[in-house]
C-alpha cells in the first residue's frame, strides 16, 4: 500500500483549533517580546554601569 494514503486517512482538518489557539499564541508572542525587553534593558544597565 502505498504509505501516503495511509496516513492521510488518519489526518482530521480542523481549522476552528486554529482559532481557539490564537490567544495561546498571543500570549507567548507576549512573552517573547517582554523577555527580549528585559535582556536588552540589562545589557544597557551592563553597559552604563561597567563604561568607563
Amino acid at each position: 500500500m502505498n504509505f501516503l494514503t495511509n496516513t492521510a486517512v488518519n489526518i482530521d482538518f480542523n481549522p476552528m483549533a486554529f482559532v481557539d489557539n490564537l490567544k495561546y499564541m498571543g500570549v507567548g508572542m507576549l512573552v517573547i517580546f517582554v523577555v527580549i525587553g528585559i535582556i536588552i534593558l540589562a545589557t544597557k544597565l551592563v553597559n552604563y554601569l561597567f563604561s568607563e
